[in-house]
Order: structure tokens, then C-alpha cells, then sequence
């Protein structure tokens, strides 16, 4: 015989008048437990009346949250949000796992509302046991559906950060840290950067012992010790995200000697075969900007001088030598180069950065002939950078306000910041001996209030003075020539540094990143 509205309410009011003597009317509840068999109605009042006698009947207790795991997937989803609402109320003791690994199963709900009561279920019990809370969350994660870990892990990206202190102790910090270590042995790209959020929002991880042991794990999952695929997008773009989650815990005291020797001795002699993964994106740009923000953190280099060299070369690649004149002392317009500002920009940062700590490497370990090379093209370079100065300066000069937010401005605005720290950064390097003194701000970055400015344009003298090996003179140019600049290049991309990795990584490698095998399906709860 089903159970009624009535028969409901009687056996509740026998509950709530037995007080002390609660756990002799265990026939009284079972009624109420039946209630999820009943009507919608029915339905309603059980999800209410049976959280709140549930602890004063602990043999009943399983019995008791498989009725409201009943409600809670009722097709009526106004019964499935009364009975989430209730969850928290089962969530004492050793039950709390269960109730956190029941509500992650219900965040593949379809229902706006009812994942928000889900969320705040879950927010709700992280302040009774935020341990046992997570115990579920990372239960569901190595173990659940797929679309029940890629929630969970959206969880924890949110939501954790919004928890106060006394919440979130250290102990629950070390718990989450360990739990994602875990997680990392078989991950997307996508769910790579999400946990990266997490872990390195960890107070208990923001020392520098902290910082280093979140390098460690991204060196893992760069897989460091492996030749790189350039042909192989997935390969380029696991080294791209990783590097970019290393980026910002780099410091003084937390090293990226280890990124920038990879990039030196597997990337800059591939970087023009490089596989992008993104149609859309430069990578040849987006690789130079990562090691140019990686190097001022550069701790001691072993092969610090072969590093060097291969960024010498790739730099040189980038610098064209003047084009061959003709006949009546111009220069061809056939054979007008291209100065790409921006790749220089971040190879010449690069170099300066590295050079520091081997500043006799021009002067000692570069044969003559090589750096007489390496000077004409600086000068070349440098001569064609005053031009596009002079003209960016013209182009924006007396332009404030909303007159400098149009595209075109903003374009301008970068490449003057491009084409200064050029300038800056070649001056130092015609120095005798080369300088490694002066400070830019890359212009993709913002600009740092304590940044030495450069407060003057190199001459032609200056940049062109004397040096203990000195360059044979070029043949003297016709007094009546006018120079003709090489033509500039600029990135579509100039200024943005915001790329992001798209879905996760395709393909698999055993171990990180790859695509995680089939979970189980259905009710695990």
C-alpha cells in the first residue's frame, strides 16, 4: 500500500514528539523512507523529513541516503533540487565521502539550477569537512565519467579559492597538492591548466620551496628529457603550456635554466620547422616571447657558451646583411630585406639576458669574421630602427586619449615600445667591450615603474665606436644617396601575448597529457 500525505505527517509527528526515545519508532521512519515511492507530493515531504531524523537512526543510515539518492534523481527536478538542497544534512562523520562523491556525480546535470544547488551543496559541506569533502571530488576525478571529472576539476579551479582560511587549513592545502600530483599522471591540456590554478594558488606552496616543487611538476609533464617533435602539434603545444605555467613562478631564487636549455638545444635549431597547433598562431613568435620572459631567470648554464651560440646563430638568422648595391649606388629593391622587429626584439632580450653571465662571449669565443658580420648587420639594423622611430614618432606624435585606442595607434604605440628596446639593447652590444647593463621592459609587458629609460638615441658614432677588433670600413656610399630603408615587419600579433591552450591535448604518451582510458559508466555511488 503506498504511503500517503497523511500517513507522512503522522509518522513525523510520532518522531517529533518521542524526543529522547527516537531510535524505539524505527517503523515510524521507515514509513518516511517509503515516501520516495509515493507521489510528487509524497516525494517532497520525504526529501525534507528524512534528513532530519536521520542521525538519530545509524543502523538505518544507508537505507536512508539511497532514499534521498532516489529523489535526488527523480525525473520531476523539483523533487532532484529539494532533495540536493537536503545532501548537506547527511554529511556527519564517515558518511561525508559519500555525500561529496554523490553531489560530484550530480554536476553532469544539464539544469542550470540545479547545478548552482549542487555547487552549494558542495560549498556547504567543504565547511563541515573539507578533507573528506575533497576525498569524494578526487574520487569521482581519477575514477568517474568524464564529464563528472572535467566538472570536478572546474570545481576546484572556482570554487577553492573562494573558501576562507580556517577552511582551507594547511593540512587541506598538503591533502589537495598530493591528490593533484596524482591527477597529473594522466591529463588533458586542458585539465593541466586548470589543476596549475589550483596548486599554485596554495598558500602552503608560495615559498620558494613551494614555487619549486610546481616547477618540478611542470618539468614533468614537459617531459624535458625528450627530443622534440616539431612535426607533432600535440608535442609543440604541451611544451607551449607548460612553459606558460612555469612562467610565473619563475624568480631570483626559482630557476628556468632548465626550460631555456631545452629551448636552446631543441627548439631555436627547429624553430623553422615548428608544427603550430593553433592555425591562427605565430609559433615561432610565441616560442621567442616565452624564452625572452624566461631568461632574466636564468640560474647557472651548463654549456652556458653552446647555449649561446645557437642563440647567436638563430639571433644572426634574423638580422639580414645589407643588400649588395648596384651599379649606380642605390640600393635594389629586389633585394631589399625585411627587418622583423619583433622576433629581434626577443632574441636580441634574450641574448643580452644570457650574455650577462658570459659578457667576454663576443669578444672571446666569436672568431673575427663572425663578429664582423654580426656588426654590419647590427648597424644595418640599427640604421633602418632610427627611420621607423622617427617615423612612429611623427605618426603618433600629438595623439592622446581615445585618438590612441584605435587599432592602428595601438599597433604604433607597441612597435615604437619594439623598435626603443631595440635600440637600447643594440647600443649596449656596440659598447667596448659589449654591455649587458641596460633594462627594457619587453612591450608585451607592462611597464615597470622602477625601468632604467634610455634617455638617448645611439648615434651612428656611437653605435658604429671603436672596439678592440676593429671592422674594415664599407665602401663610401655616394654623398648625393639618400638611404632607403628595408621594409619593416610587425606580427599580426604585436603587443598580445594571450594565447591560450584550445580543448585538451591530442593524442597520448602513456603518462601526462595523454587521452585517459575509458572510466566506468553508470551509478557508482
Amino acid at each position: 500500500m503506498a504511503v500517503t500525505i497523511e500517513d507522512l505527517y503522522r509518522n513525523y509527528g510520532i518522531l517529533a514528539d518521542a524526543k529522547d526515545n527516537l531510535s524505539q519508532h524505527k517503523d515510524a521512519y521507515q514509513v518516511i523512507l517509503n515516501g520516495v515511492k509515493g507521489g510528487p507530493k509524497e516525494k517532497r515531504l520525504a526529501a525534507q523529513f528524512i534528513p532530519k531524523f536521520f542521525n538519530s537512526f545509524p543502523e538505518m543510515a544507508n537505507a536512508a541516503i539511497n532514499a534521498q539518492l532516489d529523489l535526488c534523481e527523480d525525473e520531476d527536478v523539483s523533487i532532484r533540487r529539494q532533495a540536493i538542497k537536503e545532501l548537506p544534512r547527511f554529511a556527519s562523520g564517515e558518511n561525508i565521502l559519500k555525500v561529496s562523491d554523490i553531489l560530484t556525480q550530480l554536476l553532469q546535470t544539464d539544469d542550470t539550477a540545479e547545478f548552482n544547488q549542487v555547487n552549494a551543496a558542495l560549498i556547504s559541506i567543504f565547511k563541515i569537512d573539507a578533507k573528506g569533502t575533497l576525498g569524494g571530488l578526487f574520487s569521482q576525478i581519477l575514477q568517474g565519467e568524464d564529464i563528472v571529472r572535467e566538472r570536478a576539476i572546474k570545481f576546484l579551479s572556482t570554487k577553492l579559492k573562494t573558501l576562507p582560511e580556517d577552511v582551507m587549513t594547511k593540512e587541506v592545502e598538503e591533502y589537495i597538492f598530493t591528490e593533484t600530483k596524482r591527477v597529473f599522471e594522466d591529463v588533458t591540456g586542458e585539465e593541466f591548466v586548470l589543476l596549475m590554478r589550483v596548486v599554485s594558488g596554495l598558500r602552503v606552496l608560495q615559498t620558494v620551496n613551494g614555487r619549486q616543487q610546481l616547477v618540478e611538476l611542470v618539468v614533468e609533464q614537459a617531459d624535458l628529457e625528450q627530443a622534440l617533435d616539431t612535426a607533432d602539434p600535440d608535442t609543440v603545444d604541451r611544451l607551449l603550456q607548460c612553459t606558460r605555467q612555469a612562467l610565473p613562478l619563475f624568480s631570483k631564487n626559482v630557476h628556468s635554466t632548465r626550460f631555456i636549455t631545452y629551448f636552446c638545444q631543441h627548439v631555436l635549431p627547429n624553430l623553422s620547422t615548428l608544427t603550430s597547433p593553433v592555425a591562427e598562431l605565430d609559433i615561432q613568435l610565441e616560442v621567442l616571447k616565452l624564452l625572452a620572459e624566461m631568461s632574466p631567470f636564468c640560474g647557472d648554464m651548463d654549456k652556458l657558451e653552446a647555449n649561446l651560440n645557437t642563440l647567436f646563430a638563430t639571433l644572426l638568422e634574423f638580422m639580414p646583411r645589407p643588400p649588395e648595391e648596384v651599379e649606380n649606388g642605390e640600393n635594389s629593391a629586389n633585394e631589399e630585406p625585411k627587418l622583423q622587429f619583433s622576433y629581434v626584439e626577443c632574441l636580441l632580450f634574450s641574448f643580452h639576458q644570457l650574455g650577462k653571465k658570459l659578457p667576454d662571449f663576443l669578444l672571446d669565443k666569436v672568431d673575427a669574421e663572425r663578429l664582423k658580420d654580426f656588426k654590419i648587420r647590427l648597424q644595418y639594423f640599427a640604421r633602418g630602427l632610427q627611420v621607423y622611430i622617427r617615423q612612429l614618432r611623427v605618426a603618433l606624435q600629438g595623439k592622446t586619449g581615445d585618438a590612441l585606442k584605435t587599432e592602428e595607434n595601438k599597433i604604433k604605440v607597441v612597435a615604437l615600445k619594439i623598435t626603443n628596446n631595440i635600440n637600447v639593447l643594440i647600443k649596449d652590444l656596440f659598447h667596448n667591450p659589449p654591455s649587458f647593463k641596460s633594462t627594457v621592459t619587453l612591450s608585451w609587458k607592462p611597464v615597470q615603474k622602477t625601468e632604467a629609460a634610455a634617455t638617448k638615441r645611439p648615434s651612428t658614432e656611437e653605435m658604429g665606436g671603436s672596439t678592440n677588433k676593429q671592422i674594415p670600413p664599407q665602401p663610401r656610399r655616394d654623398a648625393r644617396q639618400i638611404y632607403n630603408p628595408p621594409s619593416g615587419k610587425y606580427s599580426a600579433t604585436i603587443g598580445n601575448f594571450n594565447y591560450e591552450q584550445r580543448g585538451g591535448f591530442r593524442g597520448g604518451r602513456g603518462r601526462g597529457f595523454g587521452g585517459r582510458g575509458n572510466r566506468s559508466r553508470g551509478r557508482i555511488y
